[in-house]
């Protein structure tokens, strides 16, 4: 066999570096190694700005969309029905912030708690111990104020009037909306022309190597579609690559530990979870109503309320967490009427295109509209059975391809059923109007899904923090369990989804992970 020479880079004023065009076989030496270009990566990496440590940024792709590269994202599902896995994450610099709508709200207190009735809750630490850290991550995303109290904005807009529910029962959770930040070109110029920061694209890891015992890393591996191979090393190593691929990378690690690194109590790629986006009633208002509080025009709105189901509710009925927004009623139906024009065949399309838009049943009245489709965005409960896992093929690069097992349980079509019912019980006692649930949750005893289930595109699971090593894959502090210098960073942390949109969060969760190195290497948070 001959033997393989190393290059170590030696240019210190280049701080973006294609990785295809320098010498294969190259060494790549830093202090920390973050995987991963996107909202956790750069997050990440902005932190470490001016302070003296050398943070090398990998990211698999370039500064565009490549068809060759979002390959690489391709895999099998199985289960309940899902997206095209190439389809969901963005494979280059910015990640799937180049295409995300902006929704942002922090998770509920109750997410964090231990629920009895939800197997596998309870965060190792509480919502007000993240506090801080979303208030941070609100300068990251370019919001407002930390500020999620429907009271903090009705009294700057006295126009903004709440639905006379019973609080105590159905409540008024609060969103901002990000412009959306698009962190590829946001953060860009920081990141390239920081003296600290050395970021390399076309850098896909597609190993992670540890000493002798497995209690430290030693080097991650990257390739390029150029044929080239690198070395990184650093004394600190944390993977930011979003909740499929960081379990698929650890998985793929396994020269060393058969089942995968981290992985040695079979936990790495379980508990998968996403939120259930889907149509699940109607409301009719006796009177019309414009209901300002609750509307948004995409890109526009800064901030809107949906209706939350409180956490004594929750307790009362053993339900997940759950969310109702509003769509005039005629909008959705035009909505809906103009994909399924789309999906059907060209020749039905062209014979109903002509009429489309002409007819609706249920339409605006003077003052406002008086019927609404209510949507819903629910937690998926952690299922050890929802899951990531390798297949047999393999990508462009050589590694197995992930696969994802979407797997829903009961408690999910409970859980919705019952929203609807406490939304519609304030409804009626308000004498504000009715609730009509939609066919597929009107039998108690049908747990089947409707064709047009959809998740919100939203990862979370797969690496889950917790205390217990059978249970989970990361500690608090999102450092794997048993290997000293390699941690997680993201979604793939999360040990129950909330209701919420992930990005807000995932963030904070990275500034926090942040602080944690920074305590280590004895440097000021």
């Amino acid at each position: 066999m001959c033997p393989v020479f190393y290059i170590t880079i030696l240019n210190p004023t280049a701080m973006h570096t294609d990785a295809r065009t320098i010498d294969n076989n190259t060494l790549i030496e830093g202090d920390i190694c973050i995987i991963g270009a996107g909202a956790a990566g750069i997050s990440l990496a902005l932190e470490w700005l001016d302070s003296g440590y050398k943070i090398v940024l990998l990211e698999g792709g370039g500064f565009e969309y490549d068809a060759k590269m979002q390959d690489l994202y391709r895999g099998k599902t199985t289960g309940q029905r899902y997206y095209p896995l190439e389809s969901a994450r963005l494979h280059y610099f910015g990640g799937t912030t180049g295409h995300w709508a902006g929704f942002c709200s922090p998770l509920d207190p109750i997410d964090f708690k231990k629920r009895d009735w939800v197997p596998y809750s309870g965060w190792p630490f509480q919502r007000e111990d993240l506090d801080p850290y979303y208030a941070r991550a609100q300068k990251n995303l370019e919001l407002g104020p930390y500020e999620y109290n429907v009271g903090y904005y009705q009294q700057n807009d006295k126009s903004l009037i709440s639905l006379p529910f019973n609080q105590d029962a159905v409540y008024n959770k609060m969103w901002q909306f990000s412009p959306p930040t698009r962190f590829g070109t946001k953060y860009r110029d920081a990141i390239v022309n920081a003296p600290n920061i050395h970021l390399y694209t076309y850098a896909n890891v597609c190993n992670i190597a540890a000493n002798d015992n497995i209690s430290a890393v030693t080097e991650v591996t990257v390739k390029n579609f150029a044929g080239k191979q690198h070395r990184v090393r650093a004394k600190y190593f944390v993977c930011a690559c979003c909740a499929i691929q960081n379990a698929r990378l650890l998985l793929a690690s396994n020269q060393q530990s058969p089942k995968g690194l981290g992985n040695d109590n079979d936990v790495v790629g379980r508990y998968f979870m996403e939120h259930l986006e889907i149509k699940s009633a109607e409301i009719w208002f006796d009177e019309p109503d414009q209901l300002k509080l609750y509307m948004m025009d995409l890109f526009h709105t800064k901030h809107r309320a949906e209706l939350g189901i409180s956490e004594q509710k929750q307790r009362e009925y053993k339900i997940l967490n759950g969310t109702a927004s509003f769509t005039p009623l005629e909008i959705a139906r035009k909505q809906s009427a103009f994909i399924d024009l789309w999906t059907a065949d060209k020749k039905e399309r062209e014979k109903n295109m002509a009429g489309f838009g002409k007819k609706a049943s249920a339409g605006k009245r003077s003052g406002g509209y008086n019927s609404f489709q209510l949507f819903t965005r629910v937690e998926q409960a952690p299922n050890p059975n929802s899951r990531v896992t390798l297949d047999t093929e393999k990508d462009a690069l050589g590694m197995p391809r992930g696969m994802l097992h979407w797997e829903l349980t009961q408690l999910e079509k409970r859980s919705l059923r019952k929203i609807y019912e406490i939304i519609g019980q304030q409804a009626g006692i308000s004498e504000k109007g009715r609730v009509r649930l939609l066919e597929y949750l009107q039998d108690e005893n049908d747990d089947t899904w409707p064709e047009f289930t959809g998740g919100g595109w939203h990862h979370m699971g797969t690496t889950r923090m917790g205390e217990d090593v059978k249970e989970s894959v990361v500690n608090a502090d999102c450092k794997v369990h048993g290997i000293d210098n390699l941690y997680m960073a993201g979604s793939s942390c999360y040990v129950t989804a909330g209701a919420p949109n992930p990005t807000l969060t995932l963030v904070a969760l990275t500034l926090r992970l942040s602080d944690h190195l920074k305590a280590r290497v004895g440097l000021k948070a």
